[in-house]
């Protein structure tokens, strides 16, 4: 490193310090005089002595860094401990952002200044959201808890660690990919269910079909269509029911986009005609509806168990598409996304985006997308009618006008196949 490098790195090393002891002076502004172990100045100073430290040793003096380092380490354990000691009232928070300062100012005359502030700017901003951060715990129950470690099971203590390129028969299955998907739409899922515990019924009803689009539009629609059935319901649950298979619409976009990125541009012309139906049909009959407070959404939907289920069957897909790629060519695969995706979108979605350009052309495979959503919409569309009669009978319209939509782009988009 040259000596502007190491001027950049000893900068940013007293600037990491500087933010956060600007934070903890601030915290601890109301304590007895002579009673703070750190303030501004010495937490500015940790910084910059660990700054110092990390070009000592990049200067080929690595006993003297690590020994400038320790003694730091030693005065902070000392100085907290004392106080502790004094006053009965242990503070491990400063104690630990002193260590973080110091292991800060080190990283950024180590090669990393910004990442050095960066970090510097999330642990002042962690820190001074001592307040929200306490409140957000108060408010969380025992599911919360549940619900986070699932996701955090399925999200961060599995995908990182499968391995990459191509396995099992007809070298169909890549662990990541699959279990890429199952992170997606779990993760919808955990979104829509912080939205809930967030907004829930207080929002009213438009607020439970955006948050039950986002990972089962039918079981919003089935809800809704009791309530108006039951003669408990009103405009807002008829648009609420277009308004959520919109949602819907939505999610497997940014489904497409992330897992089968060659489709999205024609499976987007295919589908934005109906998504722009959905939207304009909620809206009118919204315009009409009252106040309402509105069933809260479906409950938490995070389960392992399930999970797995979700990739064994998308893997058990992977084999018979390249298994139909062999027997019947891309004809044959498109029947079997169709047929797969009546059952489960999701699954022919990440089906589809593990086959190559070669195997089915983006376009047929778009078709046979847009064609189980369809499939999926005339579900819908049996339910609204059965649960909710004749008092459903605006979001029966509205849903028909977009598959009427959704049909027309696809027929189409045949033409022009």
């Amino acid at each position: 490193m040259d000596l502007t490098a190491y001027g950049l790195g000893l900068g940013a090393a007293l600037a990491s310090g500087l933010l956060i002891g600007i934070e903890r002076g601030w915290t601890l502004r109301e304590a007895q005089a002579g009673s703070r172990v750190a303030g501004i100045r010495t937490f500015s100073l940790f910084g910059l002595l660990a700054g110092i430290a990390g070009v000592v040793g990049q200067s080929g003096y690595p006993v003297p860094a690590y020994l400038m380092l320790g003694g730091t380490v030693a005065i902070v354990v000392i100085g907290y401990w004392r106080s502790t000691m004094a006053d009965r009232k242990p503070d491990a928070t400063s104690s630990v952002a002193a260590m973080v300062t110091l292991a800060l100012g080190f990283l950024a005359t180590s090669g990393q200044p910004a990442l050095a502030i960066a970090l510097a700017a999330v642990v002042t901003l962690l820190l001074a959201m001592r307040s929200q951060t306490h409140g957000l715990i108060d408010r969380l129950d025992e599911a919360d808890i549940k619900a986070l470690a699932r996701y955090a099971v399925i999200a961060l203590a599995i995908y990182p660690f499968l391995p990459e390129g191509r396995y099992g028969p007809y070298d169909a299955w890549e662990p990541r990919t699959l279990w890429l998907v199952v992170v997606l739409v779990t993760g919808f899922s955990f979104l829509g269910y912080i939205a809930n515990r967030l907004f829930g019924a207080r929002r009213g009803t438009i607020a439970t079909a955006v948050i039950g689009g986002l990972y089962s539009s039918t079981a919003v629609t089935q809800s809704l269509s009791q309530r108006l059935g039951a003669g408990e319901g009103s405009a807002a649950e008829n648009a609420g029911i277009a308004l959520a298979t919109a949602v819907m619409y939505l999610r497997v976009l940014v489904l497409v986009g992330v897992l089968a990125e060659r489709l999205f541009l024609p499976f987007a012309l295919l589908l934005m005609p109906a998504v722009l139906t959905g939207l304009a049909a909620s809206y009118l009959i919204f315009r009409r509806a009252p106040a309402t407070t509105g069933p809260s959404p479906p409950g938490n939907p995070i389960a392992l168990l399930p999970a797995l289920s979700f990739a064994a069957f998308v893997a058990v897909a992977a084999v018979a598409a390249r298994w139909a790629e062999g027997q019947f060519g891309e004809q044959g695969i498109a029947v079997l996304l169709l047929v797969m995706g009546v059952m489960d979108v999701d699954a022919a979605i990440v089906t589809a985006g593990g086959l190559g350009p070669d195997t089915i052309s983006a376009g047929l495979a778009a078709l046979a997308i847009a064609g189980t959503i369809l499939a999926n919409m005339s579900v819908k569309l049996g339910v609204t009618l059965a649960y909710g009669r004749s008092h459903a009978r605006p979001a029966a319209l509205a849903l028909a006008a977009s598959m009427v939509v959704l049909l027309a782009s696809i027929a189409l988009g045949a033409v022009r196949l």
